[in-house]
């Protein structure tokens, strides 16, 4: 194998968190309107789906792009101990001033994970339902 050879490897993670669609700088009316069901005050949850894409080349010696020895911690202590059955809106600093819509956290864990020093991050695909899911790749 060629040392030049790039692969992508997406990895599959999994957490539950909860949060509330509400922005203060709207009225009740106007958050209730453009959030529907997701502004109810109590908030609700979701079981996320996170895939991580990192990308490389092929280290001759390993053939691996990266070692998922040192992907899953990584994406254990930035995304998975931060996120986790939690509250978005109140115990993620990041969401405190920001609505956690799934485009916004699918940003943030890009955020988070950009650092990776093994391999280049790709892309961040965050799956809240069966139904949606969001893209980011910068």
């Amino acid at each position: 194998m060629s040392g030049s050879l790039r692969i992508s490897l997406t990895r599959r993670y999994r957490f539950a968190a909860s949060h509330r669609l509400y922005n203060a700088r709207f009225s009740e009316e106007e958050n209730r309107r453009l959030y529907g069901k997701c502004c109810n005050p109590r908030g609700h949850g979701h079981n996320y789906t996170v895939e991580v894409t990192v990308c490389g080349p092929v280290d001759p010696a390993t053939g691996m792009v990266a070692n998922l020895g040192d992907l899953d911690p990584f994406v254990g202590r930035e995304v998975i101990e931060a996120f986790d059955y939690k509250y978005l809106n109140e115990e993620v600093p990041a969401f405190r001033d920001r609505v956690p819509t799934t485009e916004n956290l699918c940003r943030e864990i890009y955020r988070r994970l950009k650092s990776f020093p093994a391999a280049t991050l790709e892309r961040i695909r965050v799956e809240e339902t069966g139904q949606n899911s969001f893209e980011f790749a910068e």
